[in-house]
């Protein structure tokens, strides 16, 4: 109940998400045996709330989330740069996971970038995330990955739109409408970090786990609630002036935020004054 909270407050136009969440957070804590870690894959374009989502996870599951030494963020970027240096990146990342999962049953990893890692870099966890009863003498089996993509963003946007076109809520869109899509989508590209990786070709991904793009009334949601974390009484004249100076796709009709809501603390600061 606190995780549905916390979700219905802060994650704005994500019904999705928050159900498949959940729904998959509740039946893996729930289960006293679990065959395997939570994996799940979370995709969409930037500011939908991949990055919110994953933090309010990992503090409900370790309350000091990102500053507890149980909860690891791995950036693309930052962590394994070099592609000529991807052996001893699977090396450092076994090593790693294998050393904190044996400090921690019920760690969490999440990988962000993933658009922007090695291919075949992520297959070295394959053998954590297997239904192994121990790999190693170590159970990986409470453990949680989660992998933050904007990789098959392209993919929602396209399906969240042609349902706005056909005169549907967004709220009718269901898993089944973009999963499948979305794991073959995310296979077949090179720029996914899950390329023809053997995570997806073994079903070690429990959840291909859609952001859908943000609409108008979601950026204003979103300036509200920044306004109230800092203590301000909500102005709706600047939640109304932040929200339009936002960019909106497509170029015609202007429905959808094309960086979410990732600008909207920087806007907002303009308008403290």
């Amino acid at each position: 109940t606190a995780l549905r909270a916390q979700l219905d407050a802060k994650l704005f136009g994500q019904h999705l998400a928050k159900d498949v969440v959940l729904k998959a957070v509740m039946g893996f804590s729930n289960n006293p045996s679990p065959k395997k870690p939570l994996t799940l894959s979370l995709h969409g374009w930037a500011g939908t709330g991949k990055n919110f989502l994953s933090q309010i996870l990992a503090e409900h599951v370790h309350p000091a989330g990102l500053r507890s030494k149980y909860v690891h963020l791995f950036l693309a970027t930052l962590h394994f740069p070099h592609q000529d240096l991807l052996k001893l990146y699977k090396e450092q990342l076994q090593n790693w996971i294998r050393g904190n999962v044996s400090a921690c049953p019920h760690s969490v990893f999440i990988f962000d970038e993933m658009d922007k890692m090695h291919p075949g870099l992520i297959d070295a966890i394959k053998p954590f995330l297997d239904y192994y009863e121990e790999v190693d003498k170590v159970s990986y089996r409470k453990a949680i990955f989660i992998f933050l993509s904007n990789a098959g963003g392209d993919l929602i946007n396209k399906a969240a739109l042609d349902f706005w076109t056909s005169g549907k809520r967004r709220e009718e869109i269901q898993l089944k409408d973009l999963e499948p899509m979305l794991s073959v989508g995310v296979f077949n590209n090179k720029n996914s970090g899950l390329w023809h990786s053997s995570l997806i070709d073994r079903n070690l991904i429990d959840y291909f786990v859609p952001f859908l793009p943000l609409e108008h009334k979601h950026v204003k949601m979103c300036v509200r609630a920044e306004m109230i974390a800092r203590g301000y009484a909500v102005n709706e004249k600047i939640v109304q002036a932040v929200a339009d100076e936002m960019t909106y796709f497509p170029k015609e009709q202007k429905i959808y935020s094309d960086k979410g809501c990732k600008t909207v603390q920087a806007k907002l600061d303009i308008h403290e004054d």
